[in-house]
């Protein structure tokens, strides 16, 4: 597996500053925008109020990073980074998918959470247009000593409220970056090759390694 690179690393800890704290949001009943900047203030705040946190421990970040799972929509994801993939495996493969992509990205995320250094985020307003249920939410985390890292969100309205389905971090889309390594695992091994591919890296993640990232690749190639 390829190591993260940096920039990736550095728009992975941006998925994070969109996490809850312990205190649930009602997701139904707040704006897009709004929702991504009252979560974005939230964990700033809690990162810099968990000693734990600061320190890095990886156990107690990922019980942090569990709490804005529920501003996700993991099968969406998962379906989407699997592209046509997604047809060939079972309902019980497909289960199996979502649980270890959702594992590999919160423990992903919990990584990146590390490298938390006092960065800012600007998030541009959105208007919606009534009966609109897709939107994509822009964003800019700004670094001390860096460029900035543009972050665009597409969300989605369902019943649980606004989630994210994607993420773009400087043109790059997340689903995309991943669905040609599971694309290449499939051919190689079968779904449930990748399966088993996803769950290893889950298990190298829990005992300390990075859980990695497949290498960039521009949204729509």
């Amino acid at each position: 597996m390829n190591s993260t690179p940096r920039t990736a690393r550095r728009s992975l800890l941006a998925l994070l500053l969109l996490s809850a704290s312990g205190a649930p949001l009602h997701a139904q009943e707040i704006a897009p925008d709004a929702l991504v900047r009252s979560t974005i203030d939230q964990v700033i705040a809690g990162i810099k109020a968990d000693k734990a946190i600061q320190a890095g421990d990886l156990k107690r970040i990922l019980e942090f990073a569990e709490g804005f799972a529920q501003h996700f929509n993991f099968t969406r994801m998962t379906r989407l980074a699997m592209g046509a993939n997604w047809k060939q495996a079972s309902p019980t493969q497909q289960e199996a998918l979502v649980r270890e992509f959702r594992d590999l990205l919160l423990r992903t995320y919990a990584v990146a959470m590390r490298e938390y250094r006092n960065q800012t985020v600007d998030v541009k307003p959105v208007r919606l247009a009534p009966g609109q249920n897709d939107v994509q939410v822009r964003t800019t985390v700004n670094q001390p000593g860096a460029q900035p890292i543009t972050i665009d969100y597409d969300m989605e309205r369902t019943p649980r409220g606004w989630l994210v389905y994607d993420v773009t971090v400087a043109g790059v889309s997340l689903v995309v970056n991943f669905r040609s390594s599971f694309d290449s695992e499939i051919r190689k091994s079968g779904v449930d090759g990748l399966v088993k591919q996803l769950a290893e890296r889950n298990r190298n993640a829990g005992t300390g390694a990075a859980a990695g990232n497949p290498p960039a690749r521009k949204a729509g190639a």
